[in-house]
């Protein structure tokens, strides 16, 4: 079975043959700063042709192994690299206190829909604004937020 990438429809078609990407796709993977995955080299490193940046892994690959996960009819893997690709925009110091925030009883409702607004206006990840959101229900209903001092 061959899936079509969703979100904007102008992935190519991926299945279960594609897999692993750096093996049979190479030619869909590249760096977040825009070079081909096969410029990762050594002698590029040597070279000082590598930075940083090169060595994340760009949204666009997450998409596409999320692609690949829903080939195999293994949807819940495919909203995990969703969500993954969104968070690439986000600094990891606020991936870290996001975190932090959603452990139990750590945060309120008002500052887990906060972070949630946070995610959707400033980084538009509206999968992972929606996730923060539905915890803050869930940790309301099961009494899960945190509980003033005076408790």
């Amino acid at each position: 079975m061959r899936v079509s990438a969703p979100a904007s429809g102008s992935g190519p078609d991926l299945g279960p043959v594609d897999y692993p990407l750096s093996v049979n796709r190479q030619d869909l993977l590249r760096t977040p700063t825009g070079k081909p995955i096969s410029a990762l080299t050594m002698n590029a490193v040597v070279a000082g042709e590598i930075v940083a940046d090169d060595l994340r892994i760009a949204p666009e690959t997450l998409q596409l192994q999320a692609t690949l996960a829903e080939s195999v009819h293994r949807r819940q893997l495919a909203a995990n690299f969703r969500r993954a690709a969104e968070l690439t925009a986000v600094p990891d110091a606020e991936v870290l206190a996001m975190y932090n925030a959603l452990r139990p009883r750590a945060s309120s409702k008002a500052q887990l829909l906060q972070i949630a607004e946070n995610l959707e206006s400033k980084y538009q990840a509206t999968v992972c604004g929606a996730l923060v959101r539905e915890a803050a229900e869930v940790y309301e209903r099961r009494d899960l937020l945190a509980r003033d001092e005076e408790d």
